[in-house]
């Protein structure tokens, strides 16, 4: 039913070639340096007093991992990398969170896996603002479904609250994501307590890659050889699914997904064809498929995107995939053939 349907949207020709044929490669302005172990998933600070000097985090899954931290030549800052975590997976970023009555930071925060919990740092001073690590899925009575995987920030334009949208390696059908809330009580310490749970999951393979629009109020996830699943982010609006998109269009899993974000509220959802290394590009409005592109990477996981010029390299915003060669590839935006 959904070949046919999707046939009658898209030429037979198109389908087939979205399958099979490779677009032409292109090749990113940066490499980064190597990772000693496994890199995943990415997620770009803009400096707000030099953007020339943002910072790109990327996690490194293994037991001895880490959250390191590159400038925009790629180069390793190692005074800014965490080290010593338990196989981080995915991370994510939102700036100016309420630390104190006159304090606000920007902050990072990322899963680590084998200590079921995830991890939340200041930025760029790089602080521990989370007392050790907030515990997840500590309610789930089945020990498979307490590993966690993917992470997303959601700060409510409504409200102002952070959230944490949790994934994990494996879970149920219904509720497969834990939302938390994310703030400072009155002596100043950080907790995060669990608001909801939802999203499901074909059972297909697992849900991994989280991506939350902010200002238009949705969270994507990628549930894997599926679709690209979607929500509200706002928790009074509801757990009901609100689109499903892409099934057909990847040659198999579906992974890391970045949202490029204009002022005129357009842009675009840009998703990991992991096996077939090229990235589908959708509406960020509509969520119709627009193109495909080969950035070159090798099975990427996780990517993210900014849309505001950084430096002379960067000038039109700038998109970071991880490879699976222990680095990151860093694009110029233009490179992917988008527009404002």
């Amino acid at each position: 039913m959904k070949k046919i349907l999707l046939y009658s949207l898209f030429p037979i020709a198109f389908i087939t070639s979205c399958k099979t044929d490779k677009l032409p490669a292109i090749a990113p302005d940066v490499k980064t340096e190597k990772t000693l172990n496994d890199t995943d998933d990415p997620a770009i600070w803009i400096n707000p007093t030099d953007a020339s000097k943002s910072i790109v985090f990327g996690t490194d899954k293994e037991t001895n991992g880490a959250i390191y931290a590159f400038d925009l030549d790629g180069k390793i800052l190692e005074e800014k990398t965490i080290r010593n975590i338990k196989r981080p997976n995915n991370v994510d970023l939102a700036y100016g969170f309420q630390l104190n009555d006159s304090t606000k930071t920007d902050v990072i925060l990322f899963t680590e896996r084998e200590k079921n919990q995830i991890r939340m740092f200041s930025v760029p001073d790089m602080n521990p603002l989370d007392n050790g690590g907030f515990k997840v899925f500590e309610d789930e009575t089945n020990p498979k479904f307490t590993f966690p995987m993917g992470i997303s920030l959601y700060k409510s334009p409504k409200t102002d609250v952070l959230y944490a949208i949790v994934g994990r390696k494996v879970g149920p059908e219904n509720g497969y994501l834990y939302q938390y809330k994310i703030d400072t009580d009155t002596t100043g310490i950080v907790h995060s307590t669990l608001v909801r749970k939802f999203g499901k999951f074909s059972g297909k393979k697992e849900i991994e890659a989280i991506a939350v629009d902010a200002e238009l109020g949705f969270v994507y996830y990628s549930d894997e050889q599926f679709g690209v699943r979607k929500y509200y982010a706002e928790p009074e609006m509801g757990d009901e699914e609100v689109g499903l998109f892409g099934s057909e269009l990847f040659q198999e899993d579906i992974e890391g997904i970045a949202i490029a974000r204009f002022e005129d509220g357009t842009g675009y959802v840009i998703v990991s064809d992991q096996q077939k290394g090229q990235f589908n590009v959708f509406s960020r409005t509509t969520n119709e498929f627009i193109k495909a592109v080969n950035l070159s990477t090798l099975e990427t996981d996780g990517c993210d995107v900014v849309t505001v010029s950084l430096n002379d390299t960067f000038k039109n915003g700038l998109f970071v995939a991880m490879n699976d060669e222990k680095d990151f590839f860093f694009y110029d935006l233009a490179k992917l053939g988008i527009e404002k």
